[in-house]
């Protein structure tokens, strides 16, 4: 059976999202070292050490720039997480200085969901999922 291992979401600067991923949402770094005039630089949940690793990818490419642009703009958010409580968490980084597209809304039939901005070009999703 196959399992996800890595994923990876695009960034505009990688310093900027190495402390948003891990100072303000609360992952912990796993891996950073040079890797093409980049670095290799990825985050897991805390406690999930050997769980899927989210790469902080650089935007090597124009396409990958035009890519994170047409989705940020359409309001189309690029990774889902998920929690346990999201109006908890919604709260928890609100007070951390998050920018949120919305307050957490309920859609019948549907987790809770909320979407916030990641600073780095990105929309994030997060619903809830016990």
């Amino acid at each position: 059976m196959l399992r996800i291992a890595l994923t990876s979401i695009l960034v505009d600067d990688q310093d900027k999202a190495e402390a948003f991923y891990t100072d303000v949402l609360g992952f912990r770094k796993k891996q950073d070292f040079p890797a093409g005039g980049a670095r290799w630089l990825t985050v897991v949940t805390p406690g999930t050490e050997n769980g899927t690793e989210l790469l902080l990818e650089p935007m090597g490419y124009d396409f990958a720039r035009t890519y994170q642009k047409a989705l940020y703009d359409a309001g189309i958010p690029c990774t889902t997480f998920a929690s346990e409580d999201v109006q908890a968490e919604y709260e928890r980084l609100k007070a951390r200085g998050v920018v949120f597209r919305g307050e957490p809304t309920r859609m019948e039939g549907m987790p809770t969901i909320a979407v916030f901005e990641d600073t780095c070009g990105n929309l994030v999703q997060m619903f809830e999922a016990s």
